[in-house]
């Protein structure tokens, strides 16, 4: 499985960004995915996460109630809809794929995306 992530950039605090992840490979529906980031200086962390059909989520509590993570297997691609974004959520975000649900230890997963780039000015 590839996975290639876009969607990131500069947005100011309070604003919304959608990532997607888009996913190369006929067995990627069977995959749980997740969303980490890393910003500079600190580890990588998890975000989000979406079991293989999509029917169960999960979000670490710093994003709850602003991050919503869904997935198309259809389209083989992941989405992260980011609102009322705040400064300390710049980092780059990565996505992953997983036999592990959730999706939220590094060392566990399969694949990961390159990155993208989400900056949040203040």
């Amino acid at each position: 499985v590839q996975l290639v992530e876009s969607g990131g950039g500069l947005v100011q605090a309070g604003g919304s960004l959608r990532l997607s992840c888009a996913a190369s490979g006929r067995t990627f529906s069977s995959y749980a995915v997740g969303w980490f980031r890393q910003a500079p200086g600190k580890e990588r962390e998890p975000v989000a996460s979406i079991i293989w059909s999509g029917d169960s989520t999960y979000y670490v509590d710093s994003v709850k109630s602003r991050f919503t993570i869904s997935r198309d297997n259809a389209k083989s691609t992941v989405y992260l809809q980011m609102n009322s974004l705040k400064p300390e959520d710049t980092a780059v975000y990565y996505c992953a794929a997983s036999t592990v649900y959730p999706t939220i230890v590094a060392e566990a997963t399969d694949y990961w995306g390159q990155g993208t780039q989400v900056t949040v000015s203040s």
